[in-house]
């Protein structure tokens, strides 16, 4: 924690989360208004970092059109997106991107002409998506971290857990653990943007601290979660026995690389005209069918066709990543298998980012815009962050400015289990197996019903017990949160 938190303990915003998101939110507020921000881990430890393809935007109008970009947003989400959000992310993000390029050093791929190398993704129906070779979120954490260690009004605070949000009047207490320690801080507005869900299964593409926490927090406070169990599986990521599964980016099959069965075979056509470009969703189901169809659980990605030296140009990362597991992707096929990446659920957010619980926002991938619908448009992630965290700023300074009273320091009633019991062991594993089981790409009815209750019983042990607040208990307790939310939301249908 940086040495300024330990003597402050009032702020006028709260940013939990060092993704895209909470960086972009953070960066809004001029040098009168105070900002912590918080990284449960390291500040470069995020799904913002992790993300590969690129940042989807209508940044010129020769060969594309906004009508377009939200057209493919609205059919890959199954027409059940919120078009008013589809509409407000369309339209503005294009100048969020801009900005970060023109005011904050963000560098995307170019031409040799100048001009933007757009790529092509599953979904889209022209190349809009802007890059940074295969770590493009990388590069949005990097550079808007070095604008955020400029700003003398932002603290930031690594290594450092959110364990609960209490209301106070004006605002919130925001208890906090550091170094095994609880301590509180207050706040008049907070925007959680703390990422997804990713680990509450076996496999997933999303970094540890991907456990639901600001779901967790939020819904415990009484806002809305809506539609959790829309979780998209990504169709390509590396297969290994790995719990942390490393992405094989859409834009991969965007420049060439077809699916292969068991046999060799391609096989999208059996399921979408779309072919390998077909959205996610569509994907990953046409994958679990094939394995039915065949019997094996065996398939490859393979771009070998194309020029090694364009492959190892345009996809470093990738290249790199394969290579260390003996595979060299411009020469050998790329195992592949389906497994979690996102989460399009989440709380409950209007247009300005506003959650049902006043001075409470999120943004990122733990809000429920309607943006996303059933199924995230590729590269569309990084844009809502932008759009959305730098909405909710918008608002919050709104507010300010209209002379909306701020939070004073109130008692902490907060006291330290010192001597209670860690968390069970293996029981985060219980929670990720019943959800593999349960609610993978094409859902169990039978087992959704029977881990319900699984979890249900999970969840009450770790109500009723005394356990020690650790960021240990907070992951067990958010996974098991989120878990029986979605399993609820699927048993109701």
């Amino acid at each position: 924690m940086s040495e300024n938190l330990t003597k402050k303990k009032i702020y006028d915003v709260l940013v939990v989360g060092s993704g895209v998101a909470g960086m972009y939110g953070a960066l809004q507020f001029e040098s009168g208004t105070s900002v912590l921000m918080l990284a449960k881990y390291e500040t470069n430890i995020s799904n913002s970092n992790l993300a590969q393809g690129g940042v989807a935007a209508v940044l010129d109008l020769e060969d594309d059109s906004y009508d377009l970009h939200i057209n493919d947003t609205m059919i890959a989400g199954g027409q059940v997106n919120d078009i008013e959000a589809v509409d407000t992310l369309v339209h503005e993000g294009p100048s969020d991107v801009r900005n970060i390029m023109n005011n904050m050093g963000v560098e995307f791929d170019r031409k040799e002409d100048g001009t933007l190398d757009k790529t092509l993704e599953g979904g889209h129906s022209r190349r809009r998506i802007v890059h940074y070779k295969d770590s493009t979120g990388a590069e949005l954490v990097r550079k808007l971290f070095k604008e955020v260690e400029k700003r003398e009004n932002i603290e930031v605070s690594d290594n450092t857990a959110l364990y609960a949000l209490s209301r106070v009047k004006s605002g919130f207490r925001a208890d906090l653990i550091k170094d095994g320690r609880l301590t509180s801080v207050f706040c008049s507005y907070c925007i959680l943007c703390t990422g997804g869900i990713g680990r509450i299964y076996k496999y997933t593409t999303n970094p540890k601290t991907a456990t639901g926490d600001g779901i967790r927090i939020a819904y415990e406070l009484g806002a809305k979660i809506k539609d959790l169990h829309y979780v998209q599986f990504h169709p390509t990521a590396f297969n290994s026995e790995d719990g942390e599964q490393f992405l094989i980016s859409e834009s991969v099959r965007g420049e060439g690389a077809v699916l292969r069965n068991c046999n060799n075979d391609r096989f999208m056509q059996r399921y979408d005209s779309r072919l390998e470009l077909a959205p996610r969703d569509v994907v990953s189901k046409s994958i679990i069918l094939e394995s039915r169809r065949t019997g094996s659980n065996i398939f490859h990605l393979d771009i070998t066709h194309e020029d090694s030296e364009f492959v190892k140009w345009r996809f470093p990362g990738i290249y790199e990543g394969c290579m260390r597991y003996g595979v060299d992707m411009t020469k050998d096929l790329i195992p592949i298998f389906p497994c979690q990446h996102y989460l399009m659920g989440g709380i409950e957010t209007d247009l300005d980012a506003r959650t049902t619980v006043p001075r409470l926002y999120a943004a990122g991938e733990c809000a429920n815009t309607g943006v996303h619908g059933k199924n995230r448009l590729a590269s569309n992630s990084l844009l809502e962050a932008l759009v959305f965290s730098r909405r909710a700023a918008q608002d919050i300074k709104r507010l300010m400015a209209s002379g909306n009273p701020s939070v004073g320091e109130y008692p902490s009633p907060l006291t330290q289990i010192e001597n209670g019991a860690p968390v069970p062991k293996g029981l985060k594993d219980e929670i990720r197996e019943i959800m593999q089981r349960s609610y993978f790409v094409l859902p169990d009815q039978g087992a959704i019903r029977s881990g319900l209750k699984q979890i249900d019983n999970i969840l009450k042990r770790l109500r009723g017990g005394t356990y020690k607040i650790t960021v240990d208990f907070c992951e067990a307790l958010s996974m098991a949160t989120a878990a029986y939310i979605i399993l609820s939301e699927v048993d109701e249908k």
